[in-house]
């Protein structure tokens, strides 16, 4: 999760670093049963690089450099919007590969990059795709990265659709149908 510049001395990503300790938490979540507050707040105190020791690495839990801001947005964001994202992964998850299926990790960063993807001020989906693809390749192997690129850049493309109107009731006339001789609602 760092990348080197044109000295070649690493520079940490903390947005990235964020993200992971999101998918990790996301993963507590719904492994524990905790609340997502609890959760949060553990993180918070234990695993995120302002409150661990400077030789703290990825291998013992930690994750350092993360800012916990965007961690706790990408976490309660992702909680707060749940029901809708999985309704969309729903619709985008082929019949034999239920969400429920999937790997939790893979579950994980899903819900987290769709958190972002449905919030009121989304990164560029391409920016959350890049990033979570990143992530994936560190948690996953073999197929399971190149089906999620699919399933993010389908929710990206689902989520920027427009709203569809409601199917009116049976019976009541729209305002199209309604002739000069109808009578008004």
């Amino acid at each position: 999760m760092t990348q080197t510049d044109g000295d070649r001395q690493p520079r940490v990503r903390s947005r990235t670093a964020s993200r992971v300790a999101a998918v990790q938490a996301l993963f507590q979540i719904e492994q524990g049963g905790e609340s997502p507050d609890h959760v949060i707040n553990q993180f918070n105190r234990h695993r995120l690089g302002t409150s661990v020791g400077h030789d703290c690495s990825y291998a013992e839990g930690q994750v350092p450099d993360a800012d916990a801001r965007l961690f706790s947005i990408v976490v309660r964001g992702a909680v707060a919007r749940q029901e809708r994202i999985d309704g969309l992964l729903h619709e985008i998850l082929p019949p034999s590969w239920p969400l429920a299926r999937l790997d939790p990790v893979l579950r994980a960063i899903m819900l987290a990059a769709g958190g972002e993807m449905t919030g009121a001020d989304p990164v560029p989906a391409r920016v959350i795709i890049n990033e979570y693809m990143d992530i994936a390749h560190g948690f996953l192997a073999g197929d399971e990265p190149r089906m999620l690129n699919g399933v993010l850049d389908a929710l990206s493309r689902r989520v920027d659709e427009p709203a569809r109107p409601a199917e009116p009731a049976a019976g009541v006339d729209t305002p199209a149908e309604q002739t000069p001789d109808s009578p008004a609602s």
